[in-house]
């Protein structure tokens, strides 16, 4: 009996957890389609826009108060990865910093283009771009933008190495455009 009990509970979680992906993807600025979002994720969802097939593993903040988070298509957050768009400013004289008021644009935004892989536990800061087919590899801080299919680690991250050769990139955007139908 209690087996059967355990089975209805555990579907019962499973329905209840797909329930609230779905509601949650309903109030970003755009959500896509195929999203999954890790339990306990926080997000400022009035400035964060996610593409198609987008996973967030579990602890994930994505989240900047002033400026915009852009998150293309097919792009992996590890479990506790952290995006973080704006910063305090400190440079005003005769205010303490927390009397500074913001408002939405005086931040940079944060693009995350296709085809990307966020390491667990990696931080991604203010006005950086990550682009195409890049990965961060795990506890990474990515304070500076991030070229298209390059490897990058560390704090502050660095380029490790490319994941293609110059030859393999041409070789491997021809191969996904004619996979997604864009040529012949």
């Amino acid at each position: 009996m209690l087996v059967i009990f355990g089975c209805i509970l555990s579907f019962l979680e499973k329905v209840i957890n797909r329930c609230i992906i779905k509601y949650r993807t309903t109030k970003f600025i755009v959500c896509g389609q195929n999203v999954y979002i890790g339990k306990n994720c926080i997000f400022s969802y009035s400035n964060v826009s996610i593409g198609n097939h987008v996973y967030f593993g579990p602890g994930c903040v994505i989240q900047s108060a002033h400026g915009h988070i852009y998150i293309g298509n097919h792009v992996m957050f590890g479990p506790g990865v952290n995006v973080h768009g704006g910063n305090h400013i400190y440079n005003r004289l005769g205010f303490y910093m927390d009397e500074v008021n913001k408002k939405l644009g005086d931040d940079t935004d944060i693009v995350i283009e296709d085809d990307v892989w966020l390491g667990v536990n990696s931080i991604i800061l203010s006005g950086v771009v990550i682009k195409k087919g890049a990965i961060v590899g795990a506890g990474s801080v990515v304070t500076k933008s991030v070229e298209p299919y390059s490897i990058v680690a560390g704090n502050p991250a660095q380029l490790i190495k490319q994941r293609f050769t110059d030859e393999e990139i041409l070789q491997h955007e021809k191969l996904m455009a004619k996979r997604e139908g864009k040529i012949h």
